[in-house]
């Protein structure tokens, strides 16, 4: 077990409240947050819009300039560009994987039009032992306003997200449970 695991290790549970929200804990913090719109599951599928019961390492973050201004993180930081993408298509070799945009293949861009990837803490679901279709991009982002459902990410407010900046580090991890 890591040392002072309270605060190695961020704990996302379903929330009372309804299927797709869901309760971020961490050390004293306890903060809303938006999950898969098929709620949490124990198999993750692409495209099943579950956010899968695991622990995933944080692995990194990336960050859209100027959106997000004093958040300060000990993760290894990347600024997004607007060639910048995530390939979401599992017969593609980069499957899971960042691309440059344009990319052959199914991709997301990291510069959304929306703020959801304003902040994006990459965490390792289906990245370092890949498998294809099991699912991609489940990251830690900002959610909308209404916390309406991810497809499978958690996500937290920006002021939440700042909030909980100072416990993302390497090492750490992010616990769903049912």
């Amino acid at each position: 077990m890591l040392k002072n695991s309270r605060k190695s290790t961020i704990l996302v549970r379903r929330s009372p409240l309804s299927p797709t929200r869901g309760i971020v804990q961490a050390g004293p913090l306890r903060l809303p947050a938006a999950i898969g719109r098929s709620g949490i599951g124990t198999t993750k599928r692409e495209g099943d819009g579950k956010t899968p019961v695991a622990t995933m390492r944080i692995l990194s973050a990336w960050a859209r300039p100027g959106r997000m201004p004093g958040l300060s993180t000990a993760l290894p930081l990347r600024r997004s560009r607007a060639c910048d993408g995530w390939c979401d298509a599992p017969e593609h070799p980069a499957y899971n994987r960042p691309v440059r945009l344009p990319h052959p293949a199914s991709a997301e861009t990291m510069q959304r039009e929306d703020r959801l990837y304003d902040f994006v803490v990459v965490l390792d679901w289906n990245i370092t032992s890949r498998a294809r279709g099991r699912g991609s991009a489940i990251f830690l982002h900002i959610a909308r306003e209404t916390y309406a459902p991810t497809a499978g990410c958690v996500a937290l407010s920006p002021a939440d997200m700042r909030r909980l900046a100072p416990f993302l580090k390497c090492g750490s991890r992010l616990r769903v449970i049912l």
